[in-house]
């Protein structure tokens, strides 16, 4: 079995989900989208405060009724999100499903965001941070360890071993990433791919002759060796 592995944001959508949903809150009077803004400049220089972070973005998954939250997600996904998936993206999903790739999202992203993006461009698995649901609504809170950073090799470490594979599998395992933060996940697999990368993630790539691929371009994704 091979696996392709997707990061979110920046990799596969033009832009980063968090950031878009909260100005999409922010228009509805919902949320403060500049105290996101800051949160972003701080994920992009690799010091985020992710508690700070999680404690701010999850208020109005606590304040919002739930058919409210899911009928703005709906919203949200046809005008802001979907239309900002990279075309070539969805051109190497289907490209890795057409070689038998089983395919995952896997994003820092919450699951209530990233799973709308994952079902549009039909990928099956979603690796991502759990929000806590309390009956048909949300705690506020999230199950478990985010997947973020170091997080993210536990969480695909665990989905891989229900499939009987490792993530050092030789051979196996593509990861496609633009950021430096995800150096952690991206050390580890058999077949680390820096997908428009930031200039972090570049510069190491670089270094190790790390495989860069565009997908804001026109040029078709190579196949996998």
């Amino acid at each position: 079995m091979r696996v392709a592995l997707f990061d979110l944001d920046e990799t596969l959508l033009d832009g980063v989900s968090d950031l878009l949903w909260s100005e999409y809150l922010a228009e509805r009077g919902a949320f403060d989208a500049e105290i996101t803004r800051g949160f972003h400049r701080d994920y992009m220089q690799g010091t985020l405060d992710l508690p700070r972070f999680l404690s701010h973005y999850l208020e109005p998954f606590i304040k919002v009724p739930p058919h409210t939250l899911h009928e703005w997600r709906a919203d949200w996904l046809a005008t802001r999100a979907a239309p900002r998936l990279k075309p070539l993206a969805r051109e190497l999903v289907e490209q890795r499903r057409r070689e038998g790739f089983e395919l995952a999202v896997v994003t820092a992203t919450n699951d209530f965001l990233a799973g709308a993006l994952a079902r549009e461009l039909q990928i099956p698995e979603l690796i991502a941070t759990q929000l806590e649901r309390e009956g048909l609504g949300f705690t506020g809170r999230i199950v478990g360890q985010p997947c973020f950073r170091e997080g993210k090799i536990t969480r695909v470490e665990s989905w891989l071993g229900e499939r009987g594979l490792r993530l050092d599998q030789p051979g196996e395992i593509w990861f496609y990433s633009d950021s430096h933060n995800d150096l952690p996940l991206l050390s580890r697999v058999s077949h680390p791919v820096c997908v428009d990368p930031d200039a972090k993630l570049a510069s190491v790539a670089l270094q190790r002759g790390w495989p860069v691929l565009s997908l804001r371009g026109a040029r078709t994704p190579s196949q996998p060796e």
